[in-house]
């Protein structure tokens, strides 16, 4: 009788359904390499900030110390920004890991460059004076390139399809990636700018022709950093998921708000 009944009960409930099988985890290394890679950057930059209060010179101008310093920060935070928030993403372990071994080449020849002319004291960016220099601007400008090809990829598949994450960090990934694409856009502009200038016979004109840009170009950078970080603070809090959201929220638009006036700014000073 017994069996009868187990027998009743499996033919009216049926098979059990089957078990998805969980994704399998990204083991690469490339990510934790990537970090790495930045923290070097951000450390080179520093060194070179202790070079600049020892050997004393110009912040400003396109020979001083400021290059090193700030691109090797900058490059190392973007760096270890984009290797953590591409976890979020949509995007297959391997193709992401393909395309950050390439940024985090593409950063260490940026920021290669520009320490190099810095230490031979030579302008690094838009410098068509020797064959030497021309080569490491052309090398600066096609890196250039390839950096706004992969990060336009990343925010594309960012915007395409939702990004994990706690609350807010779909809105602060892909709103981080749309204000990097400013900045990138107006990076591109600089160069340009300059490019067309120097092939004119104004070389020196070139050096100081990207001034009206540069605060849209800093303020634009960093938002892929700030927006993510702060949502994955939140997270950490004992508000609703509503609440975190609306905070995410204001500080995407405040961070608009600032990328506005700087583009105010530039438009009013060009």
């Amino acid at each position: 009788m017994q069996n009868a009944r187990i027998s009743t009960t499996a033919h009216r409930t049926g098979p059990a359904a089957p078990v998805p099988e969980a994704a399998p985890a990204d083991r690469s290394p490339v990510p934790r390499l990537c970090l790495v890679t930045g923290l070097l950057l951000i450390l080179s930059g520093l060194a070179h900030l202790v070079v600049f209060a020892v050997a004393g010179g110009p912040w400003d101008g396109p020979v001083s110390w400021r290059k090193p310093v700030t691109f090797g920060l900058s490059f190392g935070v973007t760096l270890i920004a984009v290797t953590w928030i591409t976890s979020y993403l949509a995007v297959r372990p391997r193709l992401r890991a393909v395309l950050l071994v390439v940024f985090a080449a593409d950063c260490l020849v940026e920021v290669g460059g520009i320490t190099l002319q810095a230490w031979r004291e030579v302008p690094s960016h838009l410098n068509m004076e020797t064959p030497f220099n021309t080569a490491v601007s052309l090398t600066l400008a096609v890196g250039g390139g390839v950096l706004v090809v992969l990060l336009t990829a990343f925010a594309l598949v960012s915007f395409l399809r939702r990004p994990t994450g706690p609350a807010g960090m779909a809105l602060a990934v892909r709103s981080g990636f749309a204000v990097l694409l400013v900045g990138l856009t107006s990076g591109a502009a600089m160069i340009a700018r300059g490019v067309a200038l120097t092939r004119t016979g104004h070389q020196e004109d070139a050096y100081h022709s990207t001034a009206w840009l540069k605060p849209l170009h800093g303020v634009s950078l960093h938002a892929v950093l700030v927006l993510p970080a702060l949502a994955l603070l939140l997270d950490h809090t004992p508000w609703s998921e509503k609440v975190r959201q609306r905070v995410v929220t204001g500080a995407v638009c405040c961070y608009a708000a600032a990328v506005v006036g700087a583009g105010v700014r530039a438009a009013l000073t060009y």
